[in-house]
């Protein structure tokens, strides 16, 4: 469990990346119309809020003034009519955003969860489930600002800060100059605090990255954590992280907490400055008062949406970050596949071998030259050492990985002829690792599939011999199943690995060391399970304990990626070759077990 997280998160994009954002407007099309809809109704809002100084000029000029409270009544009748007005329009404005942003990252969601169906295994081998997590949730969220506050609303805020500047020309040249003349100084401090505050935030996004991966590792791994009392050191290697995460955030926070104030300064200064030139006009009789008033509520609307692009502008710099990560892992090689199935592919012939070699990163080899045939309806066992390539051996014929040289055949047909899918559809396999899904022991055998009828589920859970598990329960096959199977112990795991197996009726069969874990009254269930599952099908065990493989078929025997030996029980014990070395080593520990237990 190191602390040297070196991820990609740390190298975040640039500024706005014109590919990256033409990449993001595919998941608006959708949604064109409804964007169109929400930029007139968030002009029209703009509009409506530019109207405002504009009438407290006229109450103020026209009926103050004048005392002319009859029509300053009807006048403040215009600005509460103007008020429900532009709220009615922002409440549309706001729930279209919202929905328009909703539908495009549903979309997204589903493209990059498809996407992560596809990539291949070796995929998964290199980068954290943590990390992609940190996609799958903050990433697209962030992606969802932008749609929801970023894209139109710059464009909202372009639009006012243009209205009021016009506005502000016609009205009197002269104080629009004089609040212009702040803009120089303003520009300059956003460009200084908008570099700080994307420092800060890409930061953070790292920093919550390595939390999520963190996270994911360590609470996946807590039995390990609490045998070997390691609580103490994770605690402080998190709160590292955390730290980091803390500052990470405060920074951000001091950055925009320097930043809004200064704005509000020049804002303050401008607003000062119109009013002792302005006063002094009105003092000359050269403009009225309710204008002079306007202009100072133009004024304050004036620095608004300058401050807003700032916000918007970090959260397009986050968008960007974002979806740059997003789109490296959209852009991964999918794992390469066919489409139609050859005809005469038949999963009930021999399963060949053909000068099969692999390497998991192109340096060290795996498998080197292996050539084997295993009979179709016979039960083939593997056996070798720890790192010999049994699992690999069977990870191949499932297509988890594809080859580096050779090939693999079923009744003649190359593998990578056939679709995965169907391919897979063949074949079942139960690990000595079993993982279940969070749901009901029904849930866990169906696994989806709808067509499966409850009759062929009872049956295997009763041939599986799963039902001494679940008539103790008191909901029986419907239970319910903790996160990973966790409320179960290891050998009811398999049991109910097998009943799913046996649900499928697979015409191939791989037990990936299936009883290595499980105790001697949980593993005399399984074999009486495992001679109904082997009953003519094509079957490949990788055996742990050689005692339970003496009556299989054939027996292949790996050493160093190399296929070293082949044949039944009796005739590799005769050959006193690497086998009969495992069996008496395997035999006299063993022995020595049950002499100490005595």
């Amino acid at each position: 469990m190191s602390n040297d997280h070196h991820y990609e998160d740390d190298q975040l994009g640039r500024a706005v990346d014109r590919r990256l954002m033409a990449r993001l407007m595919r998941y608006l099309r959708p949604s064109a119309w409804l964007v169109v809809a929400a930029t007139v109704l968030l002009i029209l809002a703009s509009l409506v809020g530019l109207a405002g100084p504009m009438i407290t000029r006229y109450a103020i000029d026209e009926h103050i003034a004048r005392g002319d409270y009859r029509g300053l009544v009807w006048v403040c009748v215009l600005w509460l009519a103007l008020l429900l007005i532009g709220g009615g329009l922002q409440y549309a404005q706001l729930v279209l955003m919202n929905l328009i942003g909703q539908r495009a990252m549903m979309k997204l969601r589903d493209e990059l969860y498809q996407h992560l169906q596809r990539v291949p295994i070796s995929f998964y081998d290199r980068h954290p489930v943590g990390r992609i997590m940190t996609r799958l949730t903050n990433d697209v969220e962030t992606l969802n600002q932008m749609f929801t506050q970023g894209v139109v609303a710059i464009f909202g805020d372009i639009f006012t800060l243009l209205g009021i500047m016009i506005v502000l020309l016609i009205m009197n040249t002269e104080l629009a100059l004089v609040t212009f003349l702040s803009l120089p100084l303003l520009f300059w401090i956003t460009m200084i605090f908008r570099a700080r505050i994307r420092r800060a935030f890409r930061q953070v996004r790292v920093a919550l990255a390595r939390i999520n991966t963190y996270l994911q590792e360590n609470l996946g791994g807590i039995p390990v954590t609490k045998s070997l009392r390691r609580e103490e050191r994770n605690e402080a290697e998190f709160d590292e992280l955390n730290i980091a995460h803390r500052d990470a955030f405060l920074r951000s926070v001091r950055a925009f907490s320097i930043y809004i104030p200064l704005v509000e300064i020049i804002a303050a200064l401008a607003t000062a400055a119109i009013l002792w030139f302005g006063g002094g006009k009105v003092l000359r009789d050269a403009l009225t008062f309710g204008s002079l008033v306007a202009f100072v509520q133009y004024a304050g609307r004036f620095f608004r949406p300058i401050r807003d692009l700032t916000d918007k502008y970090n959260i397009l710099q986050d968008a960007m970050a974002a979806s740059e990560r997003i789109f490296k892992l959209m852009d991964e090689d999918e794992a390469p596949d066919v489409d139609d199935v050859p005809k005469g592919f038949d999963t009930t012939r021999d399963i060949r071998y053909e000068d099969v070699r692999f390497s998991y990163d192109g340096t060290k080899t795996i498998l080197d030259s292996v050539s084997v045939e295993i009979p179709a309806g016979k039960t083939t066992a593997i056996v070798g050492a720890t790192g010999s390539g049994k699992t690999t051996f069977v990870s191949l014929l499932l297509r988890f990985y594809e080859l580096a040289a050779g090939r693999i055949t079923i009744g003649g047909t190359d593998i990578r002829d056939v679709p995965r899918r169907k391919l897979r559809s063949h074949m079942a396999i139960v690990q000595q690792d079993v993982f279940l899904f969070a749901g009901t022991i029904e849930e866990n055998i169906r696994l989806g599939n709808t067509t499966m009828s409850q009759e062929r589920i009872n049956g295997a859970v009763r041939l599986s011999h799963t039902d001494r598990l679940t008539d103790r329960l008191q909901d029986g096959i419907r239970s319910k199943v903790a996160e990973r199977g966790g409320s179960f112990s290891t050998g009811e795991r398999q049991l109910i690995a097998f009943a799913r197996a046996l649900a499928f009726d697979p015409d191939i069969l791989i037990l990936d060391e299936a009883t290595a874990s499980v105790d001697s009254e949980t593993e005399a269930l399984i074999q009486d399970a495992l001679n109904k599952l082997l009953t003519e099908r094509t079957a490949i065990v990788i055996a742990h304990r050689l005692s339970t493989i003496r009556n299989a078929d054939q027996i292949l025997v790996f050493h160093h990626g190399r296929l070293c030996e082949r044949g039944t029980h009796d005739e590799l014990l005769e050959a006193d070759g690497v086998y009969a070395r495992l069996y008496r080593l395997q035999f006299q520990l063993d022995d020595g077990t049950r002499v100490g237990g005595n």
